[in-house]
């Protein structure tokens, strides 16, 4: 019983998965920090504003609505979410789209007069009913055929 809940637990992708939370929430602290010590300041100086509206109210009807902290959560998600977008995704995106490898040209292929399967054109027998196919136009016949 253990045994198989220790395999589990070493299985490559809950260790994979428990280490990206760990670093996900590191990451999330370093943006957030990165958000409230520059980019809000700067939001308030741009708008003329403190940059901190947790206490902004208004009343209706003897009754307080307190829309500053979520004014503040909305405002430190959009840039949380533009820092993670700009400096995050589009560099590791330009990264892969450099490091990928050319997909190579997949081979023509043709229908077997025989089976109606899709087998390559420089084929000389169906891989699928073994039927010996005429070599098709462009592609050299095999030299040597298995009998």
């Amino acid at each position: 019983m253990f045994k198989g809940f220790r395999s589990f637990l070493l299985r490559g992708n809950v260790v994979d998965l428990a280490v990206g939370i760990v670093i996900g929430a590191a990451f999330t602290a370093v943006v957030t920090g990165f958000v409230t010590a520059f980019l809000t300041p700067l939001m308030g100086v741009a708008t003329g504003a403190v940059g901190d509206f947790s206490k902004e109210t208004f009343t209706v009807a003897r009754t307080t609505f307190p829309y500053g902290g979520f004014l503040n959560a909305l405002i430190s998600f959009v840039l949380v979410s533009a820092v993670i977008y700009f400096v995050v995704v589009v560099p590791v995106s330009r990264l892969q789209s450099r490091l990928e490898k050319p997909k190579a040209a997949e081979p023509a292929k043709v229908d077997c007069p025989q089976c109606l399967s899709r087998i390559p054109a420089a084929a000389s027998r169906c891989a699928f009913c073994t039927a010996e196919v005429a070599a098709q136009p462009g592609f050299p016949a095999q030299a040597m055929q298995r009998s």
